[in-house]
């Protein structure tokens, strides 16, 4: 456990290093200058920036239910004990609904593991992983802290940095205590004014996903600034970092102000004391370290928002790309069947009682269901202890253990087919929460209560008979920095090339049919359903059977074995699950070729051994010569051959047509050339053991 003194040492460490980074003349911004606390193995005097791949030490390792496919890869390593106890946290959350004695024996094993290594551990209904970081003080001011699940951003919520890596990198991080990152490009997100009564923190960040939903922020660590956050509750800053990973941002960082220094204040009036990580001595330590970004810092690009001019919004149906004001959907008349208050996103203390305030002295609709669950058995404790808890119940809410659950597509309340459910998770895929035919929205909790008891998406105004007033439009812009006023998203540098150098057992040549996938963002439930992924022992060849089946029941029909996928931008956006990439493995399919790749995609498939290829001008040609057809998922008859030696894509009007695009592609290095040969980072780390 991480104790004050180490703290106030590393709050003290972090003022020196600021101080010499300034007087190196390297300007540093936030995120740049928390991962030069952590990384490790940099060369002397060396400033991190962004596109630096480094090596890094984080503070903290969290695993939940996939924590025993962690420690059986942490076991196929050779590794017997874990390199840092005090970096590694266990939680159980996402299937705590699934009593199975298959479930429960996996869950005894997470329990027994943890115990023989002298880990520390949370039992299920303790609640959701990332509350329980937060909580407990693992996710703390200026500190790097990692999860084998993509909402690990939420951390960022509490001026942590927090981003997400793969079970392969978890079981690495135990064995070795480090991981691998690439400092992201970082851009500056600058919030202004302050919110009109009925808006919330849920409804910013469905603004910012509807409103910048080109990719603006894919691959980048955000930096949140302005005005508008002494504005913000902490709470709302938890939601908002949660979701920036449905933006396409790795990290979703907020400062350390005194918005967030007087609730950690507030916090020790009601924490059990003594407690480890959270006192009076580390709440001192963060403030006194006062850790900023340099003036003169260096972001890709200036994103702002004012937020006196967000009104209620929803996202979907079934896309956090597509935002809707409330005003609009309302006088549709949607009816609903489901509505949710539950997950990481919104299902604090401060959510339920939003909720509740709505819900008081009313009752669910007839035909709907309305599923509640808290965040974690200290949020419903508390919202026990207000009476909060009471009055959803009595209003015929449906209590859920503090878990995870519905928002993965686990246990009860799933969307049936047909069904419309309005949700305040962080989350509406197709297929997700259920049938990938019925249409799911995400909202506010004041906004989902309403719905649930006016039987339609709604305001709570509606309750009453009252008409909200209608909403104008959200003020919103993006700047590039001036040397590059017209610039794409910013680009961070390649890895180590090798000359065109090929090493043994690697293909020199890898070609195949392409098969064209069309359409942005296709997310891993798209790609591998939630409801198999915390199944450890599916065989191959079903995950082949269901690769791609939310996307395309009739992808496997389409599709054999060495083929070649070709899809649009942001493929493989999403959750943290590695089977995404390995179902598309499992078909035979060795090469993934996109406009760009959700980076935890890109991860997953480094190591997993599956190759993927960003050509953006050969998405673009297949659309324009496939516009018109509305299948999608289908064969082009075009073949693409990339010799790797050379670095050249060549791709040809049938299997030996006419050549319809020439393309120089970045070299492969020799380090990820080993990592291919030996089947995959898992391999790879086991060698050098």
């Amino acid at each position: 456990m991480i104790s004050s003194i180490r703290l106030q040492s590393f709050a003290r460490s972090m003022i020196t290093r600021r101080t010499l980074a300034t007087a190196a003349g390297i300007p540093q911004n936030l995120t740049e200058k928390i991962v030069q606390k952590y990384a490790v193995g940099l060369a002397p005097g060396k400033k991190v920036q962004s596109g630096d791949y480094v090596s890094v030490q984080p503070s903290h390792c969290m695993t939940h239910d996939n924590s025993w496919p962690v420690a059986t890869k942490f076991m196929g390593l050779g590794a017997t004990r874990v390199k840092d106890t005090n970096q590694v946290v266990l939680t159980l959350d996402h299937d705590v609904q699934n009593k199975s004695e298959k479930n429960l024996e996996k869950y005894r094993n997470i329990e027994n593991f943890a115990k023989k290594q002298g880990l520390d551990f949370y039992p299920a209904g303790r609640g959701i992983g990332h509350q329980i970081m937060v909580e407990e003080g693992y996710a703390f001011p200026y500190n790097l802290t990692v999860a084998s699940d993509s909402h690990s951003n939420t951390y960022g919520g509490v001026g942590c940095l927090g981003t997400p890596i793969v079970r392969t990198d978890a079981a690495s991080v135990w064995a070795t205590g480090q991981t691998w990152w690439q400092v992201p490009p970082v851009a500056k997100v600058e919030l202004q004014g302050k919110l009109p009564a009925g808006a919330s923190g849920k409804d910013v960040i469905v603004a910012l996903c509807g409103i910048f939903n080109n990719d603006e922020v894919l691959n980048h660590a955000i930096e949140f600034v302005g005005d508008g956050l002494e504005h913000l509750s902490v709470d709302e800053r938890l939601t908002i970092a949660n979701m920036t990973t449905e933006w396409g941002a790795l990290s979703g960082l907020f400062p350390v102000d005194n918005v967030l220094i007087n609730w950690y204040k507030n916090r020790l009036l009601v924490l059990p004391q003594p407690h480890p990580r959270v006192n009076a001595e580390t709440v001192e330590a963060f403030q006194k370290a006062q850790i900023h970004a340099d003036v003169d810092a260096k972001y890709a690009k200036k994103l702002t928002l004012d937020l006196s001019t967000v009104s209620p919004i929803v996202s979907g149906p079934n896309s956090v790309k597509v935002s809707t004001s409330l005003a609009e959907l309302s006088a549709k008349n949607i009816p609903i069947q489901k509505a949710y208050l539950v997950s990481c996103t919104n299902s604090r203390l401060s959510d339920i009682e939003a909720a509740a305030k709505v819900i008081k002295g009313r009752k669910v609709a007839d035909g709907v269901e309305f599923y509640v669950g808290a965040a974690s058995s200290v949020v419903q404790k508390d919202a026990e202890k207000n009476g909060a808890w009471k009055t959803l119940l009595e209003a015929g809410a449906i209590p859920l253990p503090a878990g995870c659950g519905p928002c993965i597509g686990l246990g009860a309340g799933l969307l049936k087919d047909g069904e419309v459910g309005i949700s305040a998770t962080n989350r509406n895929f197709k297929g997700r929460m259920g049938s990938r035919d019925a249409l799911a929205y995400l909202a506010s909790p004041e906004v989902v209560a309403a719905s649930a008891v006016l039987g339609k998406i709604g305001f709570p105004e509606e309750i009453d008979g009252k008409a909200p007033a209608n909403a104008g439009g959200i003020k919103h812009s993006i700047e590039y920095p001036a040397a590059d006023a017209s610039a794409a998203p910013a680009e961070v540098s390649a890895p180590e090339t090798s000359s065109g150098s090929i090493l043994e057992g690697f293909p020199e040549v890898i070609e195949g049919e392409l098969v064209l996938c069309d359409a942005d963002n296709i997310n891993t439930d798209a790609i591998y359903p939630g409801k198999y992924t915390y199944e450890d022992d599916v065989p191959k060849e079903k995950m082949a059977q269901v690769c791609m089946e939310n996307y395309d029941p009739d992808f496997g029909s389409k599709t054999h074995a060495g083929d070649v996928i070709i899809s649009g931008f942001n493929f493989g956006t999403g959750s943290s699950r590695e089977q995404a990439a390995t179902c598309i493995l499992a078909r035979g399919i060795q090469l993934v070729v996109a406009g760009s790749f959700g980076n935890i995609f890109s991860r997953n498939s480094i190591n997993n051994a599956l190759l993927t290829l960003e050509i953006p001008a050969l998405i673009n040609m297949l659309r324009e010569k496939y516009g018109e057809n509305k299948d999608v998922t289908q064969r082009t008859g075009w073949f693409i051959k990339w010799d790797v030696k050379s670095s050249t894509v060549t791709v040809t009007d049938g299997q030996n047509g006419p050549v319809v695009l020439t393309q120089k592609v970045g070299e492969l290095g020799k380090n990820l050339q080993e990592i291919i040969v030996k089947g995959g980072l898992e391999g790879w780390v086991k060698a050098q053991l």
